[in-house]
């Protein structure tokens, strides 16, 4: 529960009817349960069918992303339910990183791929999208991301700025991952 002392908010665990902390200790059994009553919500047609869905939407965004021609697929095989893009020409032409297109892609509401990822490949920019997601939701993807590289050619100074509408801007990489700034724990203010 959310306690507040008249000055600050804190967590205030001295609740009567609560389950207490949840320690690490537990691992990632929460997430093994979701991902188990998502199975059997589903059933074995349902799953089949989700996983089916996965790969049309991810073949569908690649083949727009790659008639864009903007961005590079380093690797040709099969794609199931995910796929990697390098933004390695962009980044020769204009100087633009794929870091750079992920933070624009905020500012257009849209949430980036993972970059840099996987290492082997330069400017990596992976794409993985849910069997959950409409075709209104798959364009709108493809749209920001494209807009975002077509963007980078014409204004690459804008781009390498973003993000602008986001609460947060650019973190400094160097500094926040520095010994003496990082901070690992976290100071529970009620026990002081």
């Amino acid at each position: 529960m959310i306690g507040y002392d008249g000055k600050r908010y804190f967590l205030d665990y001295k609740v009567s009817d609560s389950v207490g902390k949840i320690r690490a200790f537990h691992g990632n059994v929460g997430i093994l349960v979701r991902a188990y009553a998502y199975i059997l919500s589903l059933g074995i047609e349902g799953l089949e069918s989700v996983a089916e869905t996965a790969v049309v939407n991810t073949n569908y965004v690649m083949t727009r992303l790659l008639k864009a021609g903007l961005f590079e697929l380093p690797f040709f095989k099969m794609r199931k339910h995910e796929f990697v893009l390098s933004a390695r020409k962009l980044r020769e032409s204009t100087g633009v990183r794929a870091l750079d297109l992920a933070k624009r892609m905020l500012d257009k509401g849209v949430h980036p791929p993972t970059v840099y990822f996987p290492l082997v490949v330069d400017e990596a920019m992976m794409v993985e999208t849910p069997e959950t997601a409409s075709l209104y939701d798959l364009d709108t993807f493809v749209d920001a991301m494209i807009s975002s590289g077509r963007e980078a050619e014409t204004n690459a100074e804008t781009v390498k700025g973003a993000p602008y509408s986001a609460s947060v801007g650019r973190i400094d990489d160097v500094k926040a991952s520095h010994p003496k700034t990082i901070k690992l724990r976290w100071d529970n203010p009620a026990r002081r």
